[in-house]
């Protein structure tokens, strides 16, 4: 297995499990884990994308990460 695909594999990993936990009511889709595994997992697929050099994968992926982190910004404001 290349480092592209551990890479990538890990990244769509977390995003799943952020996905399962919060279609089995185990996650808030409004909890910091949630956004974090997003953001990870969306970032790492990103990453993977790049080292391949799959555009399409790289805007998915990079706006998958973006939106988690934009989602931990509104949380912090939100709390103080």
């Amino acid at each position: 297995m290349e480092f592209s695909e551990i890479v990538g594999a890990i990244g769509v990993t977390l995003c799943l499990i952020a996905f399962l936990l919060s279609v089995f009511n185990y996650l808030s889709q409004e909890s910091k884990i949630y956004a974090l595994l997003n953001l990870f997992g969306g970032g790492l697929s990103c990453y993977a994308a790049i080292l391949i050099d799959f555009l399409p994968f790289v805007i998915l992926e990079g706006t998958w990460a973006l939106v988690a982190l934009a989602a931990l910004f509104k949380r912090k404001i939100k709390n103080t």
